[in-house]
């Protein structure tokens, strides 16, 4: 069942099931997460360099990254879209000022970085200027599996092949230890309905039945993503699936700002949105 909504905080709690699953991964040797366990981490989606005026969208990045700093994330993770024009440019203003994070800082690959139909020259190019498009990272007992979905969205033969590949891998791999799983992209695998008809802000239907089968299957707990410009909250068999707004330039009419989640012991997981103060 989806159920889409539209609220300034979300709350993501494991079902009964989700919770027996867990003890039952802690008793083949997972572990058991304790008082320390409770972490926070920001969400940031598409600072998208020039989409906004390109001014206005490094203004943008710039108090985003005080407010950051501010509240003291254990990470942050960006959603794709990091500048609107993929040149070099753009790609140094966006990490000369993503190195005045204080907090590690994780990114995924958006399709104004690597292009609509991406080649294997752009994302060569993505990788020389910015760095992997898919890689994962443990974080108190939590898995975090960032993925270019534009190799979904518009496949490239051998590298989507190869992606894949890498995301059962590790996905088998943390699900095999216990750990709970965050997938970290840019578009999201539906708007909706999971089986709504493909366009731009989603992705290819059969391709979209494959990974939430996996997803499902692996152990997932929420998707995070941007791309839609537009708060979009979905919830598929548990797994929650948050598209949040923007720091450039929102179509739904919602304050520039991003999302800090919480995650508690005992697997509590909440978002908060925190608007950007003077835009």
């Amino acid at each position: 069942m989806t159920k889409k909504v539209y609220k300034r905080r979300d709350f993501l709690k494991l079902s009964a099931c989700g919770l027996a699953a867990f003890s039952m991964h802690s008793c083949m040797g997972g572990s058991i997460l304790g008082p320390d366990s409770s972490f926070t981490f920001v969400q940031l989606c598409d600072p998208q360099l020039g989409f906004g005026g390109y001014d206005h969208d490094l203004g943008a990045f710039r108090q985003a990254v005080r407010q950051i700093n501010a509240i003291r994330p254990d990470f942050v993770l960006i959603c794709g879209d990091l500048v609107n024009t993929p040149d070099e440019k753009s790609f140094a203003d966006f990490n000369r000022i993503r190195a005045d994070i204080s907090a590690p800082c994780y990114y995924a690959v958006g399709n104004h970085d690597a292009g609509n139909n991406p080649t294997i020259e752009s994302l060569e190019y993505f990788r020389k200027l910015i760095g992997k498009d898919y890689y994962s990272f443990e974080h108190k007992g939590y898995t975090f599996v960032i993925i270019n979905t534009q190799l979904w969205k518009a496949p490239i033969e051998k590298e989507s092949e190869k992606q894949d590949a890498w995301i059962k891998t590790t996905l088998e791999g943390a699900s095999r230890k216990g750990s709970q799983i965050f997938v970290v992209c840019h578009s999201p695998l539906f708007l909706d309905n999971p089986e709504e008809a493909e366009q731009y802000f989603n992705i290819p239907v059969e391709k979209r039945r494959e990974v939430l089968t996996l997803f499902e299957k692996s152990g997932v707990v929420a998707v995070l993503g941007g791309h839609t410009h537009s708060l979009i909250v979905n919830n598929y068999k548990g797994i929650q699936m948050v598209n949040g707004e923007t720091i450039s330039k929102n179509f739904d009419n919602r304050p520039l700002g991003f999302r800090q989640w919480h995650v508690t012991e005992l697997k509590q997981i909440r978002h908060d949105f925190v608007a950007l103060e003077a835009f």
